[in-house]
This record gives structure tokens, C-alpha cells and sequence, in this order.
């Protein structure tokens, strides 16, 4: 099925047969993907005295509670209200939900002990581009980032320097195949969190990080129409299921 959209007085056709899912989904495993020191994610059947809400063990639903932490568990999408005292939901604040979106590649430099991500790179990656959303792929690109582990692993992060430029060139959202845009342990400065959603100045409430994406080799670097699928949670973040559309 091909649809147009228009955007910016330009029309752009996409195959809306042929979504390519960005998202890790999630399961009841200890090899689900994993951060920020937390357990594996639950996923068990209501259990009242001897009856068990599960067909395989007699009852006629399957009736689950799910017990999980979509910063850790999950592809997520959060809002400014990850990092303010007052409360602000991504339910309330995303309202749009497909969007110019340019796919990059980048692979992190060593900086010290850790490896980043700098508005150099981004630049490179991005050239005279305009775009709503920025969706970044980091090199090495491996099927482990379906599973990994990151607590304790100090993966690579975005310098805040990179926040900014991204800030402002008008980039709403941000989706990145990683934990977090911040160091793992920063002393809860979250310096490019901060810089991206513009705290010390005019609050982007409507400007959004995707993390722990997973974007296949198979999709190239370029440009697509982004459809940011959220769960309706009133929480600073909800699981997320990014779609890409290539541009016919």
C-alpha cells in the first residue's frame, strides 16, 4: 500500500507494506536486553491459591502481570520529564508521531577510557540535512546489541557538544542503538540529556530520546519517514516501537 506525505510543500511516497521495525522487543529472559543494574524483566500468570491464569496449566485465558523498567528492558522513548523535578509525561507531549527522519552510522572515538560520539562526527554524517528526526546507528553493528548487558560496561555516549548541535539544528528526536546519549556513570550531570532538551533555557517538551534501538545492517544510511509508535503510559518514558519507511 503507498501513501504520500507531504511535508514541507514536499511530497514524499513510502510502501507502508514494508516497515522496517527498529525496536528490541522485550521478554521474560535473563538474555533480554539489559541496564542500569536491574534484573531481568517478569512475565507470569496471575495466580489465585491453586488456579493459575495460563491455558497450558487449565484455565481458559492467559492473564499475565508484566514487571519491568522501560529505561533497562526495553527500546523506550522518554521525554524532558526523565530530568525535571516537575513531572512531564511522554503520553501528554508527543502528539506527532511520523516524521523526516535521516538514518546515520557512526563509530565512536576513543576519548581516555571511554569511547563518544562528537558533533564532528555528526556533522560529517548529517552534511546540510534537515531533519525532525535523527536516528544513529554506532559501529560495531552486531546482533549482541539484542541481548547485551550493558550495567558496569561504560558504552560509548554522546558529548554534550553533539546535544547542542543537534539542538540546534531543529532535530526533535533522537534515536540512538545504546542505553543512553549520557556516560553510564556521570555523577548525574546527563550533560547531552540536558543540552538536547534545552533545560537551562526554553524546555523542548516536545523533543523526544529513543534508546536501545537495534538498527539492522540492512538498512542503509539515508533518509525515511520515521513512525514513532508509543505506548499510552503517563510516565517520563513508555516502550516504543520505531518504524522506518524507505521513501519510494
Amino acid at each position: 500500500m503507498i501513501a504520500t506525505i507531504e511535508t514541507n510543500s514536499k511530497k514524499y511516497k513510502i510502501d507502508l507494506s514494508k516497515a522496517l521495525d527498529i525496536s528490541i522487543s522485550m521478554r521474560a529472559s535473563i538474555n533480554n536486553v539489559n541496564a542500569w543494574y536491574q534484573g531481568p524483566p517478569e512475565i507470569e500468570p496471575v495466580q489465585d491459591g491453586d488456579w493459575k491464569a495460563s491455558v497450558a496449566e487449565g484455565a481458559a485465558i492467559n492473564f499475565n502481570n508484566i514487571s519491568f523498567n522501560p529505561h533497562a528492558h526495553v527500546t523506550h522513548t522518554e521525554c524532558v520529564g526523565h530530568i525535571t523535578k516537575k513531572i512531564h509525561s511522554i503520553n501528554q507531549n508527543l502528539k506527532q508521531f511520523f516524521f523526516l527522519a535521516e538514518v546515520i552510522t557512526v563509530a565512536p572515538e576513543k576519548s581516555k577510557k571511554d569511547f563518544v560520539i562528537s558533533k564532528k562526527q555528526i556533522q560529517f554524517a548529517l552534511g546540510n540535512k534537515k531533519r525532525e528526526a535523527v536516528i544513529l546507528r554506532t559501529i560495531p553493528n552486531t546482533k549482541e546489541k539484542l541481548n547485551k548487558q550493558y550495567s558496569n560496561t561504560n558504552p560509548p555516549y554522546l558529548l554534550e557538544e553533539a546535544a547542542i548541535y543537534l539542538r540546534e539544528k531543529g532535530v526533535k528526536h533522537l534515536l540512538i542503538d545504546l542505553p543512553s546519549v549520557d556516560k553510564e556513570v556521570d555523577e548525574g550531570e546527563l550533560l547531552a540529556h540536558h543540552a538536547f532538551w534545552n533545560t537551562a533555557g526554553k524546555k523542548r517538551l516536545d523533543a523526544t530520546i529513543t534508546e536501545l534501538i537495534f538498527v539492522p545492517n540492512s538498512v542503509e544510511d539515508g533518509t525515511y519517514f520515521l513512525n514513532l509508535q508509543i505506548a499510552p503510559f503517563e510516565n517520563d518514558a513508555t516502550p516504543s516501537k520505531p518504524v522506518l519507511y524507505a521513501i519510494e
